[in-house]
């Protein structure tokens, strides 16, 4: 169980990092001399890694709410 904990805290952690990452690649947040400011690249990996976050996130939560068998 502490496992599934583990994993949805690291999951809503990386999604975070990605949101971060496509607001950066949009021109949204961040400072200007950035190399992801304004860099349609990071617009990509921004989506693949919060998608990928909420995976894992998904992925924790399931493994919380599994019951152990008796």
């Amino acid at each position: 169980m502490r496992v599934g904990i583990l994993l949805t805290g690291i999951g809503v952690i990386v999604a975070a990092f990605g949101i971060l990452f496509f607001l950066q690649g949009n021109s949204i947040v961040g400072p200007h001399a950035s190399f992801m400011y304004s860099n349609p690249k990071w617009i990509v990996n921004g989506e693949i890694i919060s998608v990928a976050g909420v995976g894992i996130t998904a992925f924790g939560i399931g493994i919380s709410l599994r019951r152990p068998r008796s």
